[in-house]
């Protein structure tokens, strides 16, 4: 569909708005986020120059259906880039597994200064991720980024959580327990590969021509309008056998 795409200024302006008004009453771990860029100038800076190189690569497209996939592209990118602080915070990482960590992504920088610039990282991608939702429900009206892009969030913690885990693994009683995790890993990252894939050829379109367009089905008859699951959509591209908990449930 021909449907004029939005101007690279008028992304910017709705990105600021959105992190002003989830600073002063969003949900509490979103206010945290969006107040510590706003009460910030240095930090706010930073964000905003590389929010704005995120959004060049979405408005350089004159037509909303590469916008709104381009859009998609950059949401996986921050989704990526705010991992390794997540799986910090959810593990509770401290000591020494906490320094082998950093130093598995940061080599031998400073670790302090590696954790300061981590975190910094991670402020500044999750109010991105923010401002992308935003875009993509108030503007977009993109149908993936609900249930499908969020959970392919959830699979990339998995494969993350995975990964870090056994990168961590000291003793051989840890080695031993994470053997059988370590062996779902090549079937974690074969999982993600196909979810993002078919999350970046559903319709572009807005939601409410996505669901007259790919919902309703043809069969000579009237028919109420069904609404499609994820599994569903994510079937449809060859995913029905990537979800171990599927399969589990199949082999009884």
């Amino acid at each position: 569909m021909l449907i004029q795409g939005y101007k690279h200024a008028r992304l910017m302006e709705e990105s600021e708005l959105c992190l002003a008004a989830v600073a002063r009453a969003g949900p509490p771990g979103d206010m945290l986020l969006a107040g510590r860029l706003l009460e910030h100038p240095a930090a706010y800076r930073t964000w905003e120059a590389e929010h704005d190189r995120l959004l060049r690569r979405v408005s350089s497209h004159t037509r909303l259906a590469p916008q709104m996939g381009a859009l998609r592209s950059a949401t996986f990118a921050l989704i990526h880039r705010k991992a390794l602080f997540e799986y910090v915070r959810d593990r509770h990482l401290s000591g020494t597994k906490r320094h082998v960590l950093f130093a598995l992504f940061y080599g031998a920088r400073d670790y302090s200064n590696s954790v300061i610039a981590e975190h910094a990282n991670f402020v500044r991608c999750s109010s991105s991720r923010l401002c992308m939702d935003h875009l993509a429900a108030q503007l977009m009206r993109d149908a993936a980024f609900d249930e499908p892009i969020q959970l392919y969030q959830e699979w990339y913690s998995d494969y993350f959580r995975v990964f870090c885990d056994v990168a961590l693994a000291e003793t051989e009683e840890e080695k031993l327990a994470l053997g059988a995790v370590e062996a779902l890993k090549p079937l974690l990252k074969h999982r993600l590969r196909e979810a993002r894939d078919a999350i970046l050829k559903l319709p572009e379109v807005p939601s409410t021509v996505w669901r007259e367009v790919e919902l309703r089905r043809a069969t000579g008859e009237t028919q109420k309008l069904r609404r499609i699951s994820v599994e569903q959509t994510l079937d449809g591209f060859g995913m029905e056998d990537a979800d171990p908990r599927r399969n589990k449930s199949r082999r009884g």
